[in-house]
């Protein structure tokens, strides 16, 4: 049982009403050997019940399971950074981020670990293919439209700025200040990264889309939209009179 692991690190699992997959997620991810931070995010189903049974499992083999939970929904985001100054207390030096549905393999896992020393304190995300046959075509404008988004803000190019399959280095993360806490953090991270001069590395991945009427989704066209629509006037106009003239003062005086 359990794979070489190059460096300390912990993979990360927020959830909000992923009962139905929560337990095959995190019970693939206990197989490899690899620790586990599971945030519950507010979930009204039979999620605790479900963290209840992997936590006495994880008793009896040698692995941490941590569970972190509170009773109001608060947003993707706000869960990740609740994990990552979680693991940064604990001693973690990485997280690495899977979404609680199915859709990440934890094979892929050991893309991104056996590149750590290659590319130390990087961030580094997962490329899902665009032209899965079962990616919704929502999914697909979407990524293409955040991607655009970020190649104007840091000057950079990702070819998958949505992937929640990620890498993230602990210390340098948990530094950071955040405006938001829902779905668009994931982006907002990406830009301040790429602000603060940390490496983002690309990494392919496979991806796992259950039929239509199996999804579970929770993200909302309307307030969410709205969202990342003012978070990315904001990064817009911190790149134009923040990020642009300073990395050209850096240049100018190199």
């Amino acid at each position: 049982m359990g794979v070489h692991i190059p460096k300390k690190f912990c993979v990360i699992v927020p959830t909000y009403n992923h009962a139905a997959t929560l337990g095959r997620v995190i019970s693939d991810i206990r197989i490899d050997g690899y620790d586990v931070l599971v945030v519950n995010d507010g979930s009204t189903d039979d999620t605790h019940l479900v963290l209840e049974q992997l936590q006495q499992e994880a008793l009896s083999e040698e692995m941490h399971l941590f569970v972190i939970s509170y009773p109001k929904n608060r947003g993707k985001g706000y869960a990740l950074r609740l994990a990552i100054n979680k693991l940064n207390e604990l001693g973690y030096q990485y997280g690495i981020s899977m979404d609680a549905d199915g859709q990440h393999l934890v094979k892929d896992i050991l893309s991104f670990t056996q590149d750590i020393d290659l590319y130390p304190n990087a961030l580094m995300v997962g490329a899902r293919g665009l032209k899965h046959d079962r990616m919704p075509k929502k999914n697909t404008f979407a990524n293409r439209f955040s991607n655009f988004w970020f190649a104007l803000q840091t000057g950079r190019l990702l070819p998958d700025t949505q992937s929640g399959f990620r890498l993230y280095p602990i210390q340098k993360i948990s530094k950071m200040r955040f405006l938001t806490r829902r779905y668009e953090w994931e982006l907002e991270v990406l830009v301040r990264a790429a602000w603060a001069g940390v490496p983002l590395v690309t990494k392919l991945i496979s991806v796992y889309y259950p039929p239509e009427n199996e999804r579970v989704s929770h993200f909302r066209p309307g307030i969410d939209f709205l969202r990342i629509s003012l978070l990315n006037t904001f990064l817009c106009l911190g790149a134009l009179f923040y990020f642009y003239p300073i990395s050209l003062f850096r240049l100018l005086f190199r």
